[in-house]
């Protein structure tokens, strides 16, 4: 076992029974904050519970579509606005006004224009995640060696070889950390929208149920923990990807 994955369970450890030891003495009442056993046993509960599996299939299936066609939208077109200055250009105070938005704020507008279905999540994740990728995207291209761009065109090597030999390659390390952090945000939304809005399975759902018909505030937080597990899962196979297919690169290196 590594030194860093030693530190890290200690301090998950050190955590946790900082939890344990808060909940006992009640310095904060359990029925707010559970003991860590209690929050333990609550997530040995929910894994048996087939309606609860049901909810973390719904909202991964629901992340993954809203990642996909964050990527699908956000990698086009931020090639297309890093190798068109004029693009960029007269369209960098629509972006620049978007951008900032909270996805969340938008949530009523998206019921109200979608109702309250799986569809209405998956459009926010997309609406938060699109921002990331696509402007490490941008990044990525605007930042391509001009050395590398000066050879292929001595070379009369053609737009679509020096996309596809030097544009490419080199923006893919920038656009998957872009990813790793679009992938946080598609997942935070996605279980507030569950939260706020309901009308759906997902862990969200699951958490409202729990906190406000059931009072369980267990069951609330190790509902919680499955969804910082998903997000954890995910950013530990995003920096595999990275390990695996650009080890060559620095920036995924650092990222990982």
């Amino acid at each position: 076992m590594s030194r860093a994955v030693l530190r890290g369970l200690v301090g998950v450890g050190v955590f946790l029974a900082i939890g344990e030891v808060v909940g006992r003495i009640g310095l904060v009442p359990p029925e707010l904050l559970p003991p860590t056993s209690a929050v333990l046993a609550g997530l040995v509960e929910i894994a048996g519970d087939p309606a609860f599996r049901a909810d973390v299939v719904a909202t991964v299936l629901a992340w993954l579509i809203g990642l996909g066609v964050a990527v699908g939208i956000a990698v086009p077109a931020g090639v297309l606005l890093g190798s068109v200055p004029g693009i960029r250009a007269g369209t960098r105070a629509l972006v620049e006004f978007l951008r900032p938005i909270p996805s969340v704020a938008l949530i009523p507008l998206a019921v109200v224009l979608i109702g309250q279905g799986p569809a209405s999540k998956i459009a926010l994740a997309v609406y938060a995640a699109v921002w990331p990728i696509l402007f490490n995207t941008v990044h990525a291209v605007t930042e391509v060696d001009p050395l590398l761009r000066e050879t292929a065109a001595a070379f009369r090597v053609g737009r679509r070889r020096t996309l596809a030999r030097i544009v490419l390659p080199s923006m893919a390390p920038f656009v998957l950390t872009g990813v790793r952090l679009a992938a946080a945000v598609a997942l935070i939304l996605i279980v507030s929208t569950e939260l706020l809005v309901g009308g759906g399975r997902g862990i969200g759902e699951y958490i409202a149920q729990s906190g406000t018909g059931g009072g369980r505030t267990d069951l609330v937080l190790a509902a919680a923990i499955v969804a910082g597990l998903v997000g954890l899962a995910a950013n530990a196979a995003l920096t595999a990807v990275g390990r695996r297919w650009l080890s060559w690169s620095p920036e995924s290196a650092a990222a990982s």
